[in-house]
C-alpha cells in the first residue's frame, strides 16, 4: 500500500513527508483494517511535520480526520466489512481511569493519538481501534466528511467548551478548517457570530456562511461578545480576545500549540471572565457533532489533493491559502 511517512521533522517546505510502499497491516484483537477513502489535512500534522509536536515514533504516518471503509475486524469486533466509518484524533484511552470515567477521555494520560502515537490516515490502508471509530452521514461525501472528523469535532467541543448558549454573541479570532464549522453550528443555534481574520477571502467565506460581522484585529467589534474562541495559533490574539468580552465572558482556546502569550493588564481578566484551553475531543463529541452535521446540515469547503501531494497541502496550509480545509482524496 502506498503511504506518506515522516521520517525526521523538518520545515514543510523541504517537503519532508516521503511516499513508501508498506505491507497492508493486520487487525489485532479490538481493532478493524479500514482502506482509507480520504483524510484530512490538520494544523496538528504541520505541527508534527515540523517537530513543534516532539515526536512519538522514529517514523509515522500522520493524519486523523479519516473516512475509511471497515476491510477486515480483529477478534472481539463485531463492525461488518463494508462499514462506513470515520477515525479522529484520540485513537484510544484507557477507558478505567478517572478522567475517562468521567468522559474526559481526552485528558487520560494513556491516551493515544491518530498520526501520533500510532499511523494515521496518510495512506491507503490503517489500522483503528474499533472502539474510536464513528458512523458517518450519508451526506457527506468521503471528501466532504473528513474534516467533520477533527475541525468539526473539536471546533463543536470549542462551542462547548465557551459554554456557547443560543442567541449568544460570539467571536472567533482565526477561520479556518475548524472556524468555518464551528461558525455554521452557532449559527443554527440562533448565535451572533463575529468573525476576526487577516484574510479577505476568509471573511468572504465567514459572511457566506452567516457571520454577522467580520473584520481584522485592528478593528473595533460592533458590540462586546458574550464568548470568543481563538482558532489561530497566536498567543498575541488573547488580550484583544478579553477585552472585547463582556463581564462574566469566556474565551476558549482551540489550539494544540500556541504561540507566546504576552503579558497583559489584568483588567483584561477581571470581572470573572475565564480563559479556557480546549484539549482534543471526547467520544461524546463526535457522536453529537456528527448528529448535528447532519441535521443542520453543514458545508465544508474543502480543497482535494492526491496522496502524492501531501507536502504541497501542508505547505499551502502554512503559507495561509486555503479557503478553508485541504483534504488527501485517497480512494474516493
Amino acid at each position: 500500500m502506498r503511504v506518506q511517512e515522516l521520517r525526521a521533522p523538518a520545515p514543510v517546505e523541504r517537503s519532508p513527508l516521503a511516499s513508501a510502499d508498506r505491507a497492508v497491516p493486520q487487525p489485532g484483537p479490538g481493532e478493524v483494517l479500514l482502506r482509507v477513502a480520504a483524510c484530512g489535512v490538520c494544523r496538528t500534522d504541520l505541527h508534527i511535520v515540523e517537530g513543534e509536536l516532539p515526536p512519538h515514533r522514529p517514523v509515522v504516518v500522520p493524519g486523523h480526520q479519516v473516512v475509511g471503509v471497515v476491510d477486515r475486524a480483529g477478534p472481539g469486533v463485531e463492525l461488518a466489512p463494508g462499514s462506513r466509518v470515520g477515525v479522529t484524533w484520540l485513537y484510544s484511552s484507557c477507558g478505567q481511569c478517572a478522567a475517562c470515567r468521567r468522559g474526559e477521555e481526552n485528558l487520560c494520560a494513556e491516551a493515544r493519538f491518530t498520526g501520533y502515537d500510532t499511523d494515521g490516515g496518510y495512506g491507503e490502508a490503517m489500522i483503528a481501534d474499533a472502539r474510536y471509530v464513528y458512523p458517518l452521514p450519508e451526506h457527506f461525501s468521503p471528501v466532504e466528511a473528513a474534516p467533520l472528523l477533527c475541525a468539526g469535532v473539536i471546533g463543536y467541543r470549542s462551542l462547548r467548551r465557551a459554554e456557547v448558549a443560543a442567541g449568544d454573541r460570539v467571536g472567533m479570532y482565526g477561520f479556518g478548517a475548524s472556524a468555518h464549522l464551528a461558525l455554521q453550528v452557532a449559527v443554527s443555534w440562533g448565535c451572533q457570530v463575529f468573525v476576526v481574520t487577516r484574510g479577505a477571502g476568509h471573511r468572504r467565506l465567514a459572511a457566506d456562511l452567516g457571520a454577522a460581522w467580520t473584520g481584522t484585529a485592528e478593528e473595533r467589534l460592533p458590540a462586546p461578545l458574550d464568548r470568543a474562541i481563538l482558532f489561530a495559533p497566536s498567543g498575541a490574539l488573547i488580550p484583544p480576545a478579553l477585552g472585547a468580552l463582556r463581564p462574566g465572558g469566556t474565551l476558549a482556546i482551540n489550539a494544540i500549540y500556541l504561540g507566546r502569550m504576552p503579558e497583559m493588564d489584568y483588567a483584561l481578566l477581571y470581572q470573572e471572565r475565564t480563559v479556557r484551553s480546549v484539549t482534543n475531543l471526547t467520544p461524546r463529541d463526535a457522536r453529537e457533532f456528527l448528529a448535528l452535521a447532519e441535521a443542520i446540515p453543514v458545508r465544508t469547503e474543502v480543497e482535494p489533493f492526491p496522496l502524492e501531494d501531501a507536502n504541497a497541502a501542508l505547505q499551502k496550509m502554512k503559507r495561509r491559502e486555503l479557503a478553508a480545509a485541504a483534504v488527501l482524496a485517497i480512494a474516493t
